[in-house]
């Protein structure tokens, strides 16, 4: 074989494979990582008879069901500030109007919305509704102002599931 076909012939193979390794390289460059989707904001950690559950363990939602603008993370600052984990905030895009606050849950007895419902004072109102968001999902309407003094735990009557931050379990 000539020197110079064989030299073409040898650079064209190496071409395609720089085609074939780039294209490749290009795919798994845009691919995300396996097994790193977005984190959960929470997930379920098991209480038992007895044990007691803290503001931290409890992670809270917030919606905004009124006008006032920013609200629902003005009112998740406040939930943070007094020792809960965060969840998700923004508008209530459906359901019934809001004056001051309700808890919407599926479980209006869980201990960790009865703990949340403490912080929100006389005010708030429990309210059966399938949440659309995690943790314990708090709706704000215009009339709410502020957290009220409230406990730091609660008792575990029945062995229970606690939606609470990811980085806690473990």
């Amino acid at each position: 074989m000539d020197s110079r076909l064989k030299s073409l012939l040898t650079l064209s193979v190496l071409g395609v494979l720089l085609v074939i390794g780039g294209a490749w390289g290009l795919s798994a460059l845009t691919q995300p990582f396996p097994g790193r989707g977005d984190p959960p904001v929470c997930v379920d950690v098991p209480f038992t008879k007895g044990e007691r559950i803290t503001r931290s363990d409890v992670t809270v939602s917030v919606l905004n069901a009124g006008t006032r603008n920013g609200l629902a993370g003005l009112t998740m600052d406040l939930f943070l500030d007094a020792g809960f984990g965060q969840g998700q905030e923004g508008n209530s895009e459906d359901g019934p109007r809001v004056d001051t606050v309700e808890i919407w849950t599926d479980e209006p007895r869980h201990p960790a919305v009865q703990l949340v419902a403490q912080q929100l004072g006389d005010v708030v109102e429990v309210v059966r509704r399938d949440p659309t968001t995690a943790g314990v999902q708090v709706v704000v309407g215009d009339g709410f102002e502020n957290l009220v003094k409230g406990p730091r735990t609660i008792a575990v009557r029945k062995d229970v599931d606690v939606c609470g931050a990811p980085s806690d379990v473990g």
